[in-house]
């Protein structure tokens, strides 16, 4: 199927001019698919693999670039509020849904690692919004290997504000770790748009404190969702995902886990991997974009929440029936109600 590109700047609340692309069907697209990139990634160019693959298969999809990512303007990969990457991508994402050809279209967020994170509070700020998400290796949750001391945090968070854009953070070579395949690992090197110096003091506690505050909410997640990660990533645990999926309150939500693939499932695997992760992804989203499966979904969990509260309803009748209240041998009860019992009388 063909794909047109497009870009556009657009400009956020605080005046900073933001780098947006999609890539679109020449059909009406299925869904609307919303891009949140990791930390020091850009869409246009390293995620140009998503877009097109996503869109030939009949999904528009939409990309930002972060303030201070890509092409976007603002003080390279200088992160300092978390949340003003979520509203403007919020902001974005919504004005793209709002057009009259969308408003009937059903609409997923994507993130990729820092993207995880973007995604699922993106969702939080209004839940009833989006019909599902795509969470390829998530920053949802700091692993326990890797979690900083309480002390260390205490210290770099007196200083924060002191030295805010100081690129102090050690960190190893990202890019080294999360790209498998040597010839798309060069590629990625390459890309002038991805930031591959040592973070910012700032940007650091503010994904850690992201992070953070995101694994301690998983259990308010309930949206449907499909969260795929690498069993041989070094950048974001697996045990991230499997946190999230075990302690999500979503009806239906998927994951998988790929033997021996690294963090950069959908750009740095060989390309037989790739499409084995796309392949998963599409085979999701077809699923989901379906009326017919979405209207069978609903009639089932309707169904289910009718028997569950009969059951629950005549399990407290029942209970209540076996077991009066002491020193109360009149009057009936029905789910913690009392009634008077009704005596009929002649009428005079």
């Amino acid at each position: 199927m063909e794909v047109e590109y497009q870009e556009e700047y657009i400009r956020n609340s605080g005046g900073v001019q933001l780098f947006t692309c999609r890539w679109l069907p020449l059909s009406s697209p299925k869904a609307l698919i919303f891009l949140c990139h990791g930390y020091d990634m850009e869409c246009s160019d390293f995620m140009k693999g998503c877009g097109i693959k996503l869109a030939s298969y009949g999904y528009a999809v939409y990309g930002i670039d972060y303030e201070g990512h890509g092409r976007s303007m603002g003080a390279r990969c200088y992160i300092k509020k978390f949340d003003h990457i979520v509203t403007d991508c919020s902001n974005y994402f919504k004005h793209i849904s709002g057009q009259e050809d969308y408003k009937n279209t059903r609409r997923f967020l994507y993130g990729e690692s820092m993207g995880g994170a973007v995604s699922l509070l993106i969702y939080k700020k209004d839940p009833t919004f989006w019909h599902g998400a795509i969470l390829v290796a998530p920053m949802c949750k700091i692993s326990e290997k890797v979690k900083p001391h309480p002390m260390v945090i205490s210290m770099l968070t007196k200083v924060e504000d002191v030295i805010p854009r100081w690129k102090i953070v050690p960190t190893k070579d990202v890019i080294d770790a999360a790209f498998k395949d040597p010839l798309k690992r060069e590629e990625i090197r390459a890309n002038r748009l991805i930031y591959q110096e040592k973070p910012r003091l700032k940007t650091a506690l503010e994904m850690l404190r992201t992070s953070m505050s995101l694994e301690d909410t998983l259990s308010k997640v309930t949206l449907p969702f499909f969260v795929l990660h690498g069993e041989a990533d070094t950048v974001t645990d697996p045990e991230v995902s499997r946190a999230l999926y075990n302690q999500a309150s979503s009806k239906d939500k998927t994951i998988k886990l790929y033997p021996g693939m690294w963090h950069g499932l959908t750009s740095g695997e060989p390309d037989h991997n790739i499409d084995i992760v796309f392949a998963d992804i599409i085979s999701w989203l077809d699923k989901w974009s379906d009326k017919d499966y979405i209207t069978e979904k609903q009639f089932y969990n309707n169904v289910g929440g009718i028997v569950n509260n009969i059951k629950l309803v005549s399990h407290m009748v029942e209970k209540s029936r076996s077991k009066p209240q002491q020193g109360q041998t009149h009057g009936s009860y029905l789910c913690g109600w009392k009634g008077k019992r009704m005596h009929h009388h002649p009428a005079m």
